[in-house]
């Protein structure tokens, strides 16, 4: 078994990698529905290399577990439950609850499992004394969508505000309607995550009450402003969100998430001033997104983008409340070419009359909403999903972070990807 050691830590490695960049790319601008099925097949296959290896490959990935190996246990977790080793299944859990961090490895792998591999342990989970596995077992029945029963009233009112609040967000996905009352009572709760999941669950059942309390999440930088953004624009009536954006686009703090919500929104009344604003550089690119989003132009397709890129370094952000400090969000984006783009719409801007909403150049409808979970961009089908969401009351939310595989199967495309 010697020799296969270093095989098995590039296996090790290359699936820790690739598990981390899909977790990323689920939310990024730049990656489609075929790109995450590529993405799955090369993770898959690692996966494969230390399937092969048995006991050895899965020994393999707990050396290299660490506090931060989110790929690493989303690797092992995945092995762990395929060859029903409860042995090790008990490390796992051990490492996780001195390492919480890794807490996201476990929950993506519990995501990309058959639901048949993982359910036999879910009701253990569920009816575990530590609130962390509690959480768990939501959370992998709301990524499956798969109704728990009874469980999802008992976590609603669980005496851990991140099990009340993973509760809240897998009735949510669910469209559990029958819950309301209990996920209302947590509509202002004092812990900002259970109050945001209740919120976002609530509205997407069309509780005009919750609107309000989202607003605050969507105008504030941080983990659940794009999301807050997406459901609000979804369920909010038009001249009520045009007055909101209204007052954000006023100010430069706010003006890149007031261009995201134009975007998003979808009325092509604001298109003359968002190619004005593709003239400035730090929000050229998020403005160009917002445009495309829109109108459905591909800028590298038309050739709608800048040929000489600009000197540019976004640098940490205006914003003294923002966390994310560091990372460029738009380095993904393509740069717009503004005069390209002003001659673009003065041949195509009839085609888009004012106070109509589009999405991807279709007039927001049940049909333009599946066209986008079938050809956009993660975070265009992040929006699809919330919009489809007010056509289809009675369905569960569409898993646009769920493996490539499962989503062309819910959007009848199996036979395309042969799965």
């Amino acid at each position: 078994m010697e020799s296969l050691s270093p095989i098995l830590d590039q296996h090790t490695e290359e699936a820790g990698f690739l598990a981390a960049l899909r977790d990323d790319a689920v939310r990024a601008p730049h990656y489609d529905l075929d790109h995450i099925g590529t993405l799955d097949n090369r993770l898959d296959a690692q996966l494969d290399g230390l399937r092969i290896a048995g006991t050895t490959g899965l020994e393999t990935l707990l050396t290299q577990l660490s506090p931060h190996a989110i790929g690493e246990m989303f690797a092992s977790v995945v092995l762990a439950f395929e060859a029903g080793n409860a042995q090790v299944l008990s490390r796992l859990s051990e490492h996780l609850r001195s390492a919480l961090e890794t807490e996201r490895g476990y929950l993506m792998a519990l995501g990309w499992l058959d639901w048949d591999r993982v359910s036999p342990w879910i009701e253990r989970m569920l009816a575990s004394p530590e609130p962390l596995f509690r959480r768990l077992g939501l959370a992998a029945c709301g990524m499956h969508r798969h109704d728990p029963g009874p469980a999802l009233l008992v976590g609603l009112s669980d005496a851990d505000p991140s099990v009340q609040a993973r509760a809240a967000r897998t009735a949510g996905e669910l469209r559990r309607r029958d819950l309301l009352p209990a996920i209302r009572a947590h509509r202002q709760h004092e812990d900002a995550a259970t109050r945001f999941w209740a919120n976002w669950a609530t509205t997407q059942m069309g509780d005009q009450q919750a609107l309000e309390p989202l607003r605050s999440f969507a105008e504030r930088p941080g983990e659940f402003q794009y999301r807050a953004l997406c459901v609000l624009l979804a369920w909010q009536e038009r001249e009520p969100s045009i007055a909101w954006i209204r007052q954000w686009v006023q100010d430069p703090r706010d003006r890149r998430i007031g261009i995201q919500a134009l975007g998003l929104l979808g009325d092509p009344v604001c298109v003359p001033w968002l190619i004005q604003q593709m003239s400035d550089l730090p929000h050229a690119r998020v403005a160009g997104e917002a445009f495309s989003l829109i109108t459905g132009a591909d800028l590298a397709l038309l050739d709608l983008e800048l040929q000489a890129l600009p000197d540019f370094d976004a640098g940490p952000n205006d914003n003294p409340d923002d966390p994310n400090v560091a990372m460029d969000p738009d380095e993904n984006l393509p740069w717009p070419d503004p005069q390209a783009i002003e001659r673009w719409w003065q041949a195509n801007g009839g085609h888009f009359p004012a106070g109509t909403r589009y999405m991807l150049g279709l007039a927001h409808s049940e049909h333009s909403f599946q066209q986008a979970l079938i050809h956009g961009q993660q975070r265009q089908r992040i929006a699809a999903a919330c919009g489809i969401a007010r056509y289809r009351p009675a369905e569960v939310l569409f898993p646009t972070s769920a493996p490539a595989w499962r989503q062309k199967r819910l959007l009848g495309m199996t036979a395309a990807f042969g799965r």
